[in-house]
């Protein structure tokens, strides 16, 4: 083979695997993108119902109830406007409150209940998730956010 073939062999060679790289990073990116919603965007349906997002507002007072399982918890997560029950499995973050600013990652299920793998709370008495604040302010305003990227 002429060095001018070989030359071309492994520029194509190199063509390829930055092509396949790039192909892999991005399938990544994909996959990972959580989306955030409010509750009254998803009981408005605007929510996927199969894949993973993030439901923030407030947790309703009186609504935490653990099961006897002692790991399960259910509660209802409002933004004022409506609410969604969610239910999780774990242990809960100890600066979880009812009446406090809360985001759960999970699925929305068929049966309309949120199932959270991951919730977050706040981390001080003046901070809630920029995400959960805009909901909360727009479903008092009777506006509704347009979904934010993680």
């Amino acid at each position: 083979m002429k060095p001018r073939h070989r030359r071309l062999v492994y520029v194509a060679f190199g063509l390829v695997l930055i092509g396949v790289t790039v192909a892999l990073v991005l399938n990544a990116f994909r996959s990972n993108l959580v989306f955030f919603y409010s509750p009254t965007q998803v009981a408005d349906k605007e929510a996927p119902v199969d894949k993973t997002f993030r439901l923030g507002g407030l947790v309703e007072k009186g609504s935490l109830k653990r099961l006897s399982d002692g790991v399960t918890v259910t509660f209802v997560v409002t933004d004022t406007g409506k609410s969604i029950p969610v239910r999780y499995t774990g242990i809960l973050p100890d600066l979880f409150k009812q009446g406090k600013g809360v985001v759960a990652e999970g699925r929305l299920e068929p049966d309309g209940v949120f199932h959270a793998t991951q919730v977050l709370a706040k981390h001080d008495e003046n901070y809630m998730p920029p995400e959960a604040a805009a909901a909360i302010a727009a479903a008092q305003h009777g506006k509704l956010p347009r979904p934010m990227k993680k």
